[in-house]
């Protein structure tokens, strides 16, 4: 026997070992899938009537123009009969090379075999005719719901995208040549993964996207000095350390969202806006949220403000002994803090300075990207799933969040943990984008039915603690920032919001990328810049043609605005007083509640 048998003999027996530990991996696989939480079949898909409603629409459309529908058929079959003969063409030449047009270029397909391999670029090239072909047929149903429609065309990508041939084994050639390169050992690495992600989340595959063992709150992350001055429970407190010897006499109170963890502001030094906004001589109290279980069912909005933003104004105002603060409040908590600039207003009590409001949207008159999931069908199932569980999980956010964009948020970290066995990586924002919160019962279904669908803020007619509120009534000076590329809250929705607000004073600033890079986008690092334009007379569009771009972050043309509300400067103020003495260091304990724990 040669040496080189020898090798192959060796190299085959490692490759039929790491088979055989990926077999045996396939039962804790089916143990791990047991212990999948039931969720409602709305929350699983949209209703099977969308489809019906397209077949019909497409029906009608056949019996109406069939010379269109016929056009686009012949076109889809002359292509793939097309394809095909190149195909045999090629290889009964004798060449085994792909055509000299490989086709469109793809971001998947970044394997030169997809272009080079006739095989890969077979199945590559007729992958893409398909999707154009599906994509076509729903743009071509004309008599059809627009917002049906929307819906059509988002959950068709998503066909489209989940039948990607880069998604099967059989025809990655990534991971198929890392198979072999490893002897097998990637496969055994990516069923590990997969079996770990399933055992992490009670059965439901959501997939990691961080190496979590990488940090620890409150050690390598959150880590900018300060206090809890209070707790109730629905939030604590932090007050932080001042950093300069004066401060402004009106504090900060910035609430963030409770879908996720505060900490977002708070990732590294170099990136933190609370340690930036402490380094400029001001206050600052962060609100962080209690991450819920089912004992909030019944917590709604009501609860939220009175125990939430108006303790934590009262708490602001009496440890600074200051009449008034200055308030901020991103995503969802923007969209409450105008809520709560509206009461104030019916109860004439001026406790607000100035309001800054971070991708806040107000109106949702046009639900974006997420009209697929702001029907009845789904919210349908939100609702049945709250009523067995009192609150909404954090998976089921965190799956539809992933589906506005599957490819880079699904699709491709499965490929590499699952199909290439890597380890995912060390990366902050993405084990801050992990660490999610649950949402109570009764605030969701407020939020969802007065707010996302019927759009009662907006149309004043919403209801809560006694008075009805509308955006006019909100008028304190303020700052509205929203960015160029959210996919959350479209810049476009929150300038709409905006324009219907009362305050005579009133700016709004467009960032540069999303809904989490466009607002942590410190000054020393230079990488976004941002739009202004004091005219908010017209429309989105004309507003933005008119706006002067600048090369650098907002956030100091946010702090010259508010340190002209902000009063005279005073000595720094240590956290917490003889009343509200110091519970516990930042970042606090209630960030610190997982919400898979809490689930199980």
């Amino acid at each position: 026997m040669t040496t080189n048998e020898v090798a192959a003999g060796k190299h085959q027996q490692r490759l039929e070992e790491n088979l055989a530990k990926v077999e045996a991996l396939s039962q804790r696989l089916v143990n791990a899938l047991t212990k999948k939480h039931p969720t409602p079949n709305a929350l699983n898909g949209p209703d099977p009537a969308l489809y019906s409603k397209a077949a019909q629409a497409y029906f009608s459309e056949w019996t109406t123009n069939p010379a269109k529908i016929l056009e686009q058929q012949v076109q889809y079959w002359g292509k793939t009969v097309t394809h095909f003969v190149e195909a045999q063409q090629a290889l009964a030449s004798g060449k085994l090379a792909a055509p000299d047009d490989p086709g469109p270029k793809d971001r998947r397909f970044k394997n030169e075999l997809w272009d080079t391999h006739p095989y890969f670029n077979f199945v590559k090239q007729q992958y893409l005719i398909n999707a154009e072909a599906i994509k076509e047929a729903v743009e071509s149903i004309e008599d059809m719901d627009p917002t049906e429609k929307r819906r059509l065309r988002f959950f068709a990508q998503q066909i489209t995208d989940m039948f990607a041939p880069t998604n099967f084994l059989a025809t990655n050639p990534d991971a198929l040549l890392k198979a072999v390169e490893t002897e097998g050992e990637s496969l055994v690495h990516g069923m590990e993964n997969l079996v770990s992600d399933l055992e992490a989340n009670n059965g439901e595959l959501l997939v990691r996207l961080v190496d979590e063992t990488a940090f620890e709150v409150g050690e390598n992350i959150a880590t900018a000095q300060g206090e809890v001055v209070f707790r109730n429970r629905m939030m604590e407190i932090i007050q932080y350390s001042p950093t300069t010897e004066k401060v402004h006499e009106t504090p900060i109170v910035l609430f963030p969202p409770w879908i996720n963890k505060f900490y977002i502001l708070d990732l590294k030094p170099q990136n933190s806006l609370i340690r930036w906004v402490v380094d400029q001589g001001y206050t600052l109290f962060v609100v962080s949220w209690i991450n819920p279980d089912g004992k909030y069912r019944d917590v709604g909005l009501e609860t939220y403000i009175e125990e939430g933003y108006l303790q934590a104004i009262d708490v602001a105002r009496e440890i600074c002994k200051v009449e008034q603060i200055n308030a901020v409040g991103y995503c969802i908590a923007g969209t409450t803090l105008a809520l709560t600039l509206a009461l104030l207003k019916k109860r004439k009590l001026k406790y607000i300075k100035s309001a800054t409001f971070f991708t806040a949207l107000t109106d949702f008159s046009d639900q974006g990207e997420f009209t697929p999931f702001l029907q009845n069908d789904f919210v349908d199932g939100i609702e049945e799933e709250i009523d067995q569980e009192g609150i909404l999980p954090s998976f089921i956010m965190a799956r539809t969040f992933s589906f506005l964009r599957s490819n880079d948020l699904i699709y491709g970290p499965a490929i590499k943990s699952y199909m290439m066995g890597e380890t995912p990586p060390a990366f902050d924002l993405l084990y801050w984008n992990g660490d999610g919160a649950n949402l109570p019962g009764l605030m969701t279904m407020e939020y969802l039915r007065g707010l996302c669908q019927r759009n009662e803020f907006a149309k004043g007619t919403f209801e809560l603690l006694g008075e009805t509120l509308t955006l006019k009534d909100v008028d304190v000076p303020l700052m509205s920032i929203a960015t160029e590329t959210d996919h959350i809250a479209a810049a476009r929705d929150v300038y709409r919001g905006v324009q219907q607000m009362g305050s005579r004073s009133k700016e709004f600033v467009l960032g540069q990328s999303g809904h989490i890079a466009g607002i942590v986008n410190p000054p020393n690092k230079n990488k976004y810049g941002h739009y202004t334009n004091s005219d908010l007379s017209a429309d989105f569009d004309s507003w933005k043609e008119a706006a002067e771009h600048h090369q650098a972050s907002w956030w100091p043309h946010w702090e010259a605005w508010l340190k002209k509300r902000s009063g005279k400067m005073v000595p720094a103020r240590a956290p917490g007083d003889s009343t509200f003495k110091p519970l516990a260091p930042a970042p606090g304990t209630y960030v610190k509640l997982k919400a898979a724990k809490q689930f199980q």
